[in-house]
């Protein structure tokens, strides 16, 4: 399918799924014309990246899970697991901005706020 098609099948502009193409994303073969042709899986495929995307994914990591899935025998399984190390990701950050806020709240008040332990300065 052309790229019109794919683009109004997988409700994304043209320029999307060329950038998509341009990172490696998405693989479209080029017809003597100069069009490209995507095959029809390639609409799963994209609603698949936007879902990503929307869980917190980076191009770069659906990308390279991307390949892990296609390799998977069990895809359901697969998914579990990188959304299990992707929790472990967000929770890791969490606990970084709790601590992150604690230092700044300890800061607040202090007369310099770069200063936490030197009240007054």
């Amino acid at each position: 399918m052309r790229i019109g098609e794919l683009a109004a099948q997988a409700g994304m502009t043209r320029d999307t799924i060329r950038f998509y193409e341009k990172v490696g994303l998405v693989e479209g073969r080029r017809l003597p014309n100069g069009y490209r042709d995507f095959p029809p899986e390639t609409v799963v495929w994209l609603q698949y990246v936007r879902t990503a995307q929307a869980l917190g994914f980076s191009l770069s990591e659906i990308a390279r899970n991307g390949e892990k899935l296609r390799e998977a025998p069990d895809t359901a399984v697969a998914l579990s697991t990188l959304f299990e190390e992707k929790i472990h990701v967000i929770d890791t950050r969490i606990a970084e901005l709790a601590a992150l806020r604690a230092d700044l709240a300890a800061r607040v008040g202090t007369g310099c706020p770069l200063r936490a332990s030197e009240k007054g300065l």
